[in-house]
């Protein structure tokens, strides 16, 4: 399982690697800006201290639901933490919409861009819709094939277990016990294949959440590193911490549902803290010689944005929300329902409300 994760995270890093020169690229056109040097060191405080509090607050979002045991209100089997999982998922629903779908039309769709066919076309929505596509395609795909590997290995154990079964019992007794410990086994199946089902699908889940994460923290960190005035760093700041808390809360959620070993659980809440914050150090690095006017910064950073968005809107409405929302559980209590509906539209209300400042 974390073989598939572990594939992915290093075709991003290389996927940024090899994009990050031409966002420093000087081409020559009158859209291109010199980086505005005054006030350098308070800006450089404000990033240093952003990079702290984002990666605290990262930190604390995505560890509180992994530690249930200890805090039982935040237990998948509490009924509150549908409604804490719903503002998470409402935030990261409203970070897609509203702060970086908007953003990504805004740069593909920039004067400064003159090359056809950037502005005679929606780019950015069509990114967006294809990389929500692709990340409906990669959740099938690899759910499936979980699902094929997993009950193919149970298959063959359950058969090996009846071998031996048959090799134990002899004779009339054999047949009636045998008879009355295969009615028992294939019920356990049943329930045990129903379990398995549903933590491999958490788990998908939780793998793709990560990705799409990923994907847009490094872009928003990076956002924030190349800024040079502080009106634009301070509203970020407050901005993306409460972002990175609450969609850490998200991330978190899932990967307590998916049960994870330690190891996997420790790897996943790290990498999740530490890629804005890596994002923020990039951009510091790039500031000097930024120019975030450019044509290829900002098709680069256009084209991020809207496949980040689009993975976020779908994650957030068919894994996170359609998910919960359509369970049993939810469906059969209307106190809860109403409570997710309402922890919904606050979370998506807040987080919109700070696209106004930020």
């Amino acid at each position: 399982m974390m073989s598939f994760l572990t594939t992915i995270f290093k075709l991003l890093f290389f996927y940024v690697i090899i994009l990050l020169p031409t966002l420093v690229s000087c081409d020559s056109s009158t859209c291109e800006t010199q980086p505005n040097k005054e006030n350098n060191k308070l800006a450089l405080h404000y990033k240093l201290g952003s990079i702290a509090s984002i990666l605290v607050c990262g930190a604390l979002g995505v560890s509180l639901p992994l530690l249930s045991k200890r805090i039982p209100i935040l237990s998948p089997k509490n009924d509150i933490f549908f409604m804490i999982k719903a503002f998470a998922a409402g935030v990261i629903l409203a970070t897609g919409f509203i702060h970086i779908l908007p953003d990504a039309f805004e740069s593909l769709n920039s004067s400064c861009i003159t090359e056809k066919p950037w502005g005679d076309f929606p780019l950015a929505g069509l990114v967006a819709m294809l990389s929500s596509i692709g990340t409906l395609m990669v959740d099938s795909f690899a759910s499936s094939f979980y699902q094929r590997r997993h009950f193919k290995n149970h298959s063959k154990q359950v058969s090996h277990e009846d071998e031996e079964m048959g090799d134990e019992h002899v004779g009339h007794i054999h047949v009636h016990t045998h008879a009355t410990h295969g009615h028992t086994h294939g019920s356990t199946n049943s329930s045990q294949d129903v379990i398995s089902s549903e933590l491999i699908r958490q788990r998908i889940i939780s793998q793709v959440l990560e990705l799409g994460i990923v994907v847009h923290s490094v872009i928003i960190g990076m956002s924030l590193g190349t800024a040079q005035n502080i009106d634009t760093i301070k509203p970020l700041l407050v901005a993306l911490s409460f972002h990175q808390f609450f969609e850490g809360m998200g991330l978190g959620g899932c990967i307590s549902q998916a049960k994870f070993e330690s190891r996997s659980t420790a790897i996943m809440a790290t990498f999740f803290s530490l890629t804005t914050p890596i994002g923020i150090a990039i951009g510091m690095g790039l500031s000097s010689g930024y120019k975030e006017n450019s044509p290829t910064s900002l098709i680069v950073v256009g084209v991020l944005n809207s496949a980040s968005a689009g993975i976020l809107i779908y994650m957030a409405l068919v894994d996170l929300l359609a998910a919960d929302f359509m369970s049993p559980r939810l469906q059969n209590n209307l106190k809860i329902q109403i409570g997710a509906n309402i922890s919904l539209l606050l979370g998506s209300g807040c987080m919109s409300l700070l696209a106004k400042w930020a």
